[in-house]
């Protein structure tokens, strides 16, 4: 993982930045298109059905509901959580008024012990604007990261 996380950093600092990658980590909407695509619209992730014989025949049928498959509905919390956890990817970290302007909430409010742990381990810094992960934290994401789960 710290080799991951190693050459993610070098990359990210060098500018070479995945916008599919920054897309999905800032929750953006997306629409797949034909079988077995994906999709996250509404807070739902879902995927059509990877047969393509099958794909089109629901299509000629007029029934498209029958080709797709619900991987996951998340409800506020969720999306929050995730929210932070994707932010935390990127070395600008997870903004405040960003959180707020989506969840319509304080992020230091509601995740309080979380932040509190993870400062008090060296893993996160909180400023005035975001959290992020220090070097410390960068090098154990996934320690980070389990506190949003």
């Amino acid at each position: 993982m710290v080799i991951c996380n190693t050459r993610f950093r070098i990359f990210q600092s060098l500018g070479y930045m995945s916008r599919h990658n920054l897309d999905c980590w800032h929750q953006k909407e997306y629409i797949g298109l034909g079988a077995a695509a994906h999709s996250y619209t509404d807070g739902v992730r879902y995927s059509n059905i990877s047969n393509i014989k099958q794909y089109i025949e629901c299509y000629e049928k007029n029934k498209q509901e029958d080709s797709i498959i619900i991987h996951e509905k998340q409800d506020k919390t969720s999306m929050a959580k995730e929210f932070i956890l994707l932010a935390l990817r990127t070395l600008d970290g997870c903004n405040k008024n960003d959180f707020y302007a989506k969840f319509n909430y304080d992020l230091e409010k509601g995740f309080k012990n979380e932040i509190e742990k993870l400062k008090k381990e060296g893993l996160i810094e909180n400023t005035q604007s975001c959290i992020k992960l220090t070097n410390k934290g960068l090098d154990l994401a996934n320690l980070v990261w389990e506190e949003f789960v």
